[in-house]
Formats: C-alpha cells, structure tokens, sequence
C-alpha cells in the first residue's frame, strides 16, 4: 500500500471510529427508571449499541435487538437476532414482531430504551395488516433499483410497516421511550433514520404512493390498495401516545467528517469539509468532486465529504454506491497526477457486496487499460465491484458494527 493510501485509510478509520457505540453511547444513557428497562432495537449498529449499553447499565436489563448477519455482537443480557439487509427476510419479520410484543408489555413506570441505526428499516420487517413479507421484499428491490433516496425509500417503509413510523413508540405506551440515534441519513431527521420507529411520521400513504409513481414502481396491488387508502395511518406529532417518547442522536456524519478532518490535519495535510450530506446520483456526485479536485491546486489537501448517493440500475453488474462512485470518480480525473481517493461506506458493506468501497489512484484508469479493463464499459453495466477487484482495490474493512453513512476523501498530493 502506498503512502497516499495509508493516509486515506487513516481517515477512514478516524471516520468510522467516531461512530463507535462503545464510545459514543455511555454518555447518553437516561437514568434507570423506576420500573423495568427493555433495551429493543434494530441496525447494523444495533448490537454493539445494547454491548455498550450493557457495559455501563446500573441495574435490571432485559430485551431483543436484531442486526444484520456478521454484524452481532455477544451480550449477556439483551438477546441479539440477525437478519438479512436490505432486503428483508423472515427472520427480520419474526425478530420485529418479538420487538413489538415486548414494547407492548410496558408499563407507566418501565422504560423502553430503543437503539436505532442505518438498517433499521430492512431489519425491522413486519408487514402491516393485510401485506405479507414478499409485498415488502418486491417493493424493497425495486427501490434499492430505481435510484430512490434513503428519505423517499423509508417514506415508503413507513407506511408498509406495522412498527416503523413511531408504531413501536405508540406501542410502548404509556411506557417512557428513550431512543439513541446512530444517523446514516444527510439532514439526522430522526423521522428518516431507521424510518423513525419512535418518532412521529409527518408523511402520509399519499406520500408513498407519490414515490411509487415517480419511479415506476409495479408495486403488488395489495401495496397499491393500502397507499391508496385513508386508514391506519402512521402516528402523527399530535399523537398523544408518543408524548413520553423522546430521541437523541448520539453518533452521525458530521462529526465522522470532523474527526477525519482532525486526523488529517495531525498528519499534516491540511482538510477541506465540502458537505456532510451530499446526495445525488454516484456518477454525477464524482464529476463534480472531479472537477473540484482539479480546481483545489496545490496540496498536500484532502477534500472529505459525506451523505449518501444512489445508483440507478441500469447493467447487470455489482457494486454498491460507494464503488460505482470510485469508478466514475477515476474516469472523471483520467489520471491527474497526483490525486488519490477513497469512497467507502462507514458500515464496512457497500449496497450488497461484501466490501466496504475502494481506493483511486492516478494510474487507476492505465492499470486497467493494460489488463484489457475498460471502465467505461463497466460503469455503464454498473460493474463496479469487478472492476476494482480485478485491480485489487477494493477496501474490505469487514463489519465496522457502526454506520455513519458513506465517507469520501479526495487526497491532493
């Protein structure tokens, strides 16, 4: 590994260690109540969230969170259940009902303490009345497909859900509900992360049904009906159920970004934030970082910025954002010496492979031309990850147990 890229993956390691429940959740912990606690929860931070919650708890715990497989963590006290991202499976369903139940059990003076992370909304898979868990799987797929936003695609959650949406909060009435936000969405709406399992829901079916037709969705018409109806709305902000829930984000991009930027001013590079919340299409988010990093001049300098950019589907290929963004990105600066870059996914798992993004260099475009590689052809197939792989430069971090959202770093040498 080269020395720009050893520095890359330093800032990508400060980035995701500043998501690291361990450190980020004891310090919002709420006082013991007078009653039970029951720790649920959801995410692929989830389970490193109950561990540290266990860690420092003074008193009864009890309770059930599900994570995404590879992403549990052993706890004592509150049972971890893995589960498929980001489509959902049974597995999901029956850890979200078990979740449901328990919230439902609570009393006035007992204490539901609700750990939310980026995944929440896949892992949590409980169908609302009348849809099964293949009318969510259908709807999920050609979502994750469309080019849809996180804000559009947990719109749409939400109101196929019989527990996101502020149900799990309604449920725990007249409980006390106390949830920590690990953020993965641009903005930390706490309606959006996780699609807001204890927070009221300012969306209506109308609303989803909106983001259905915009992307030509063929939604099941079971899915068509319920959206097309009035009834069994999600909770509302005036919902009186939701009066002794509160939520507080504990770990979000922002401060991911911030303590990239300190790492790289301790190594002497000096840090340019351009945004914590960037979004649009991959492709067209590394044109424009591209022609930035052009424009910066003289280094050394890194450019560092998150939020989270979508793919459209259009190839047969694999790759998640963070990939399909790299490979644009190299195509954008065809070999302008001296620029190094990382994109990666803060969770360790980019869309749906099994790595967390990948590393850019000036030669990025020449190396692949000398294996016979053409990298207009696999961006156009959305091939990302082959291509990277066949360059050995794919960024594999494993499970991170955190997720921050995605995190780039454009370094000027």
């Amino acid at each position: 590994m080269s020395e720009p890229e050893r520095h890359l993956r330093a800032l990508l390691d400060a980035a995701i260690a500043a998501g690291d429940p361990a450190t980020c959740v004891p310090a919002c912990l709420p006082p013991p109540p007078a009653g039970r606690t029951v720790v649920l929860g959801a995410g692929k931070a989830s389970a490193a969230m109950a561990r540290a919650v266990e860690d420092h708890w003074e008193g009864a715990l009890s309770g059930l969170v599900v994570t995404r497989y590879g992403y549990g963590v052993e706890c004592a006290r509150v049972e971890i259940v893995e589960a498929a991202h980001p489509v959902p499976d049974a597995a999901g369903r029956a850890a979200a009902g078990r979740i449901l139940e328990l919230a439902e059990g609570l009393g006035a003076d007992d204490l539901a303490l609700v750990l939310v992370s980026g995944g929440a909304s896949a892992l949590l898979s409980l169908p609302a009345p009348g849809l099964t868990l293949a009318d969510k799987q259908a709807v999920t797929k050609a979502l994750l497909a469309s080019g849809a936003d996180i804000t559009e695609l947990n719109t749409v959650r939400k109101h196929l859900s019989a527990i996101k949406g502020g149900r799990l909060a309604a449920a725990a009435w007249p409980a006390r509900t106390v949830a920590l936000l690990i953020s993965d969405v641009a903005g930390d709406d706490p309606a959006v992360i996780g699609s807001g399992p204890t927070v009221a829901d300012p969306t209506r079916h109308a609303d989803a049904l909106t983001v259905i037709e915009k992307y030509g969705v063929e939604a099941p018409t079971a899915v068509l009906e319920r959206l097309s109806g009035v009834g069994d709305e999600t909770p509302k902000p005036d919902d009186p159920r939701l009066g002794r829930a509160e939520a507080k984000t504990v770990a979000d991009p922002k401060r991911a970004i911030e303590a990239a930027a300190r790492a790289a001013s301790e190594m002497w590079i000096e840090p340019v934030i351009l945004g914590d919340a960037i979004e649009g299409e991959s492709r067209v988010v590394a044109e424009a970082l591209a022609a930035g990093a052009r424009e910066a001049g003289g280094g050394p300098r890194v450019l560092l910025s998150g939020g989270e950019t979508t793919v459209t589907v259009r190839g047969r290929g694999r790759g998640g954002p963070n990939t399909e963004f790299a490979l644009a990105l190299a195509i954008a600066l065809q070999g302008a010496p001296g620029i190094h870059a990382i994109a990666c996914d803060t969770d360790g798992t980019d869309g749906a492979g099994d790595n967390a993004g990948a590393l850019v260099g000036p030669d990025t475009v020449a190396r692949a031309r000398a294996l016979g590689l053409d990298p207009e052809s696999y961006l156009a197939d959305n091939d990302s990850y082959a291509f990277f792989a066949a360059l050995g430069d794919l960024v594999t971090t494993g499970p991170t147990r955190t997720n921050v959202n995605d995190f780039r770093a454009i370094l000027i040498a």
